[in-house]
C-alpha cells in the first residue's frame, strides 16, 4: 500500500509505503531524478539518485515513510553532492554522524505521528541549509516541460562543462541522463492514465513507441507491458517512491 501527499517543504512529497514480500516480488522503484530521506523501523536512510530500477529487499513486511525531494534540491539539505550517493541507499549516520542520526530517529520513533515528525525534521534542516542552486531549478523546469539540454544551458547562461559539473553535484548525473529520466516519467504518467503506448511516447518526447520501449528497458529494466501490469495491481505505487532494505 502506498500513499503520498504534498509536503510543506517546497517541491517535496511525503509518502508512506508498506510492502508485504510474502505476496510476491516487490515492485521495482524506477528512476525519477529525486532523492529521499527515509524512515523505517527506527532507522533513517537516504536514497540517492537512481540511474536504474531498484528492487527493495529485506524482511517479509517492510514499512517506510519518506520525504521525496524535488530533483536537485536534496544536496543542499544533506550537505553531500548527489553524485556521491548515485544508485546508493546509505544510513543517515554516515552523512550526519551517528549521534545526530540516533537523536533524530528516536524523536521520530517516539512521536505521536512519526510521518509528520519526519517531515518536521526535513523542514528544520532545510531552513538551516539554505536554498538549492536556482539555475539548476530552471534546468529541471525546462527539461520537465520537454525542453532540450542545449536550450536549458542557453537559457541559464552556462557552458556544457559548467552545466555538467553542477548537474553532477545537484542531480547525481549529467543533464542528458536527467532529461531521459524525466521524459520516461512523463511517458509513464500518461501510461498510468490509460494513454496508449504510442501516443504516450510521442507526447512525452520520444521518437516513437520503440524508442520508449528501449528507454524503459535501459532505465527501468522491465517492459512497458510488465510496468502496466504492476501499475494496475493493488500494491503498485507511483515510480517516485523509493525504498531500501
Amino acid at each position: 500500500m502506498y500513499e503520498e501527499r504534498r509536503s510543506r517543504l517546497d517541491g517535496a512529497v511525503v509518502w508512506t509505503r508498506t510492502i508485504d514480500t510474502r505476496a510476491g516480488a516487490a515492485h521495482p522503484v524506477l528512476p525519477d531524478g529525486c532523492m529521499d530521506l527515509l524512515w523505517t523501523d527506527g532507522r533513517l536512510l537516504v536514497a540517492g539518485p537512481d540511474t536504474h530500477a531498484h528492487t527493495p529487499e529485506g524482511t517479509p513486511v517492510l514499512r517506510y515513510a519518506g520525504v521525496r525531494f524535488a530533483p536537485g534540491t536534496a544536496p543542499a539539505f544533506l550537505g553531500v553532492p548527489a553524485h556521491e550517493l548515485r544508485d546508493r541507499r546509505v544510513e543517515l549516520a554516515d552523512l550526519w554522524g551517528g549521534a545526530e542520526a540516533r537523536r533524530l530517529a528516536e524523536r521520530i520513533d517516539e512521536a505521536a505521528d512519526p510521518v509528520a515528525e519526519l517531515e518536521a525534521v526535513a523542514l528544520r534542516r532545510a531552513a538551516a541549509a539554505g536554498p538549492p542552486d536556482p539555475l539548476l531549478g530552471e534546468v529541471v523546469r525546462r527539461l520537465e516541460a520537454g525542453g532540450t539540454v542545449a536550450g536549458a544551458a542557453d537559457a541559464i547562461g552556462l557552458g556544457a562543462r559548467q552545466l555538467l559539473r553542477r548537474s553532477l553535484d545537484a542531480f547525481g548525473y549529467g543533464p542528458k541522463t536527467l532529461a531521459r529520466v524525466l521524459r520516461l516519467q512523463r511517458a509513464l504518467t500518461l501510461v498510468r492514465e490509460g494513454v496508449p503506448y504510442a501516443e504516450a511516447a510521442l507526447a512525452a518526447g520520444c521518437a516513437d513507441q520503440a524508442h520508449l520501449a528501449r528507454e524503459m528497458r535501459d532505465l527501468a529494466g522491465i517492459t512497458l507491458g510488465a510496468y502496466s501490469a504492476s501499475a494496475n495491481s493493488e500494491t503498485a505505487q507511483p515510480s517516485g517512491s523509493r525504498t531500501s532494505a
